[in-house]
């Protein structure tokens, strides 16, 4: 399983994520807000307010991504 070690969000939607592999990737979120939890995300200030916790990215809502995922959905930064 891939782990995050650095994460930086961006006013855009985007979180620059560096993997414990070295990879690096710019990850679009916006696709993921849409409903219930994750409307909360449409706030650009609480965007930028990702956690990073035991190699995975969250919120404070409990919204969070699979580190697995994010490595496989998007290409290399």
């Amino acid at each position: 399983m891939h782990k995050i070690i650095s994460a930086e969000a961006f006013d855009d939607f985007t979180i620059l994520i560096k993997f414990d592999d070295g990879v690096e990737k710019k990850v679009n979120i916006k696709p993921f807000i849409r409903k219930g939890v994750s409307l909360s995300l449409e706030d650009p200030k609480y965007f930028k307010d990702v956690k990073l916790t035991d190699g995975y990215i969250h919120w404070d809502n409990g919204f969070d991504f699979c580190p697995n995922f994010l490595y496989q959905y998007s290409p290399p930064s």
